[in-house]
């Protein structure tokens, strides 16, 4: 589609988004969709959180991607309600009016505390529990990689089980370009998809092998295959 910012296509399935991020696909699909949840006066409706380029389709973009990377900052830390979720970024969103408040440059900057503060309104976070929160969120915007105008170009996915006390010292080795191999996760400085890789150590080839194959160290590679196969790297 001319003129569109590749950024915004619909792109990715629920499954694929919730392998590459490493989240559970029910929680995507709650963000995406909304849930149904029991109320005083009977079922209620929480709105969705996360806007889709295009409802028919179902896919996501890029963009949101990157906005579930965000949310899934609160998620690991708080057992937050989705409805309060909800209520917190629509109030970040008036703040600062944007279809995708939560991956703008405001919310990185100014944003994150402003965040973090109505949490604390719409539920019982210790001070304690808000520093962690921020630094848990803090690590993640870390691994995204922004242009001139501050609109995200990058995103560095997790590849392994998340410590918050490892966040930030996490490897950078695979990441996800929309202008690189349709938005599929590579291997930095390749733009070999990392399926690519996990499909050659599969078939048999050692990290080794592969390594010397495509000039980059072991641990570039063994990130490439936990990224697909989700595997302790031998």
């Amino acid at each position: 589609m001319k003129g569109r910012d590749i950024r915004e296509m619909p792109s990715y399935g629920v499954q694929e988004a919730a392998h590459y991020l490493r989240i559970p696909r029910t929680t995507i699909r709650d963000w995406i969709s909304g849930r149904h949840y029991p109320g005083k006066a009977g079922m209620r409706f929480s709105r969705p959180i996360i806007l889709l380029p295009d409802r028919e389709t179902r896919l996501l973009s890029f963009l949101n991607l990157v906005e579930i990377h965000v949310l899934d900052a609160i998620r690991r830390k708080h057992n937050i309600p989705l409805e309060k979720v909800r209520m917190a970024v629509n109030y970040l969103a008036k703040q600062f009016p944007s279809p995708h408040p939560l991956a703008d440059q405001e919310f990185a900057t100014d944003g994150v505390n402003l965040f973090i503060n109505k949490f604390s309104q719409l539920i019982n976070i210790s001070q304690e529990g808000q520093l962690a929160m921020q630094e848990i969120l803090q690590a993640h915007l870390h691994r995204i990689v922004r242009d001139p105008r501050g609109l995200p170009i990058r995103l560095y996915p997790f590849t392994r089980k998340r410590d918050s006390a490892q966040l930030v010292e996490e490897p950078r080795a695979v990441v996800i370009d929309p202008h690189v191999s349709f938005g599929r996760p590579v291997l930095v400085g390749t733009g070999i998809p990392t399926s690519v890789i996990a499909e050659r150590y599969k078939a048999g080839e050692s990290m080794d092998d592969l390594a010397d194959d495509y000039g980059r160290t072991r641990l570039e590679i063994e990130e490439a295959i936990r990224c697909e196969l989700l595997v302790e790297a031998a």
